[in-house]
């Protein structure tokens, strides 16, 4: 995949556990395992605000892009 979710690194940083993100941010721990684990296909803007807003970053330091290989398939 060419989209890396830096969620858990940028959560380190500002010392705040997974249940709690998911709490202020509105979503299940489930659905953030999901994106912290790179697992997800999607996130919806709304989401990504608020995971923002609570974590006081940008989109990129949550997310990178990191190009493929030419023959790599996702």
């Amino acid at each position: 995949m060419s989209i890396i979710v830096n969620l858990d690194v940028v959560m380190a940083k500002r010392k705040i556990s997974a249940g709690e993100l998911a709490e202020k941010v509105g979503i299940t721990p489930a659905n953030l395992s999901i994106l912290k684990n790179n697992k997800a296909k999607a996130v919806r803007f709304s989401t990504l605000e608020e995971i923002c807003r609570v974590l006081e970053c940008q989109p990129g330091d949550i997310l990178a892009y990191i190009p493929s290989k030419k023959n790599e398939e996702d």
